[in-house]
């Protein structure tokens, strides 16, 4: 079993981005230019690594390697992306890596490319790429080529000794059980199961008890052996449960108008952990969309949107403006499930005006916008 930390500090000492590595501050899934860059990234390593993994590391300064981190990505449906916009498109995985140095919200993101041995193109334009563009890496760079390409592979071996160098030991899971739970968690409610003698599972929350069900808060859990956290939310409530085959969450949201909130559930995850030493997760979408008074919407949405005016301008807002700010994030989520278009755009602009203004507002809209992304790709 391979500890994804140690697989990505590996990756970072062994050379600079490569044919069969590279490496991003941030990647930006939300618009068409971060779609198609990703995209085009996935393509080229693809194309060059046909024997072997590749990798794109996330959360990384280009120029001196610090791991600054980046946001927690739990978007199940990834792959779904890579198929709809890529002919041979590659299996791909995108996991969360904890790192101790890194705030809580923080970890570094790690897609590893599992190649089919063909050729891999675009399949229809996105931004400005053209669909049937090839590209292929030439050193660092993901450059689009011409058509009669020869995949050739020259990096199996080197890859080979990378992943070898990162496996896992009972050394790495224990002091990764014990950072977890006597150091990282030490003012949570704090548990670890093992699976199949082999998966050692961590996770902490706070509890509350409503009729004989514990919800679970501000939640973390992290599959100990990789290093990779499987789920973390510092908003929303998740229920657990698990048996000796499987662990299972199912996350809750907060939505509603007018002080009148409800809990609603959003998505069913299951890990199931099999004898081989391999684990599959499955995904359920629960969430039915609250339906409102399309009268009253308007009258939220247009006051939301002159709220999002005055951010732009950094014009002082007033009391009643301040309250309606914390509430805007999921007002505006409210708005799109009630077939409000551009309320997507605005929270998509919101977000960025608001992470300089106030970091629990902006920490709100990040949240609305990762129920955005569920939502939509189902």
């Amino acid at each position: 079993m391979i500890n994804k930390r140690l697989l990505i500090k590996k990756l970072l000492a062994h050379n600079d981005e490569s044919s069969f590595y590279d490496k991003k501050r941030k990647i930006d899934l939300g618009t068409k230019e971060g779609k198609a860059k990703f995209l085009k990234h996935i393509c080229a390593l693809s194309n060059s690594n046909p024997a072997n993994n590749s990798f794109i590391v996330i959360g990384v300064e280009d120029e001196t390697n610090e791991i600054t981190g980046t946001d927690f990505f739990d978007d199940s449906k990834i792959q779904n992306l890579i198929n709809a916009y890529l002919t041979n498109a590659p299996l791909i995985a995108y996991e969360n890596v904890a790192f101790p140095n890194l705030p809580p919200d923080k970890v570094v993101g790690l897609v590893t490319i599992r190649p089919n041995g063909k050729i891999t193109s675009l399949r229809k334009n996105i931004w400005k790429y053209w669909g049937g563009t090839i590209f292929l890496r030439d050193g660092s760079i993901s450059m689009p080529k011409d058509f009669d390409i020869e995949i050739k592979d020259v990096n199996s071996e080197i890859v080979k000794s990378i992943e070898n160098a990162a496996k896992n030991n009972i050394e790495m899971t224990l002091d990764g059980v014990i950072d977890f739970i006597n150091n990282r968690h030490k003012d949570f409610e704090s548990h670890y199961k093992v699976f199949k003698e082999q998966f050692v599972l961590c996770w902490a929350g706070i509890p509350k008890k409503v009729k004989n069900e514990i919800y679970y808060s501000r939640v973390d859990i992290e599959l100990i052996n990789e290093q990779v956290r499987l789920f973390y939310s510092a908003l929303d409530e998740i229920t657990i449960s698990y048996t000796a085959d499987y662990f299972r969450t199912v996350e809750y949201v907060h939505l509603g108008l007018n002080e009148q909130f409800k809990y609603y559930p959003l998505e069913e995850v299951t890990i199931y952990f099999n004898e081989n030493g391999s684990y599959k997760i499955d995904t359920k979408l629960l969430f039915e969309p609250p339906q409102f008074n399309k009268k009253t919407l308007y009258h939220i949405y247009n006051a939301n949107n002159s709220i999002l005016e005055k951010l732009k301008k950094q014009t002082s807002l007033s009391s009643s403006e301040k309250k309606d700010l914390y509430n805007l994030p999921s007002t505006y989520l409210i708005c799109y499930l009630n077939n409000f278009e551009e309320a997507k755009d605005k929270l998509q602009e919101a977000r960025e005006l608001l992470k300089d203004f106030d970091s629990t507002v902006y920490q709100l809209a990040k949240e609305a916008l990762r129920i955005l992304r569920k939502v939509n790709y189902n």
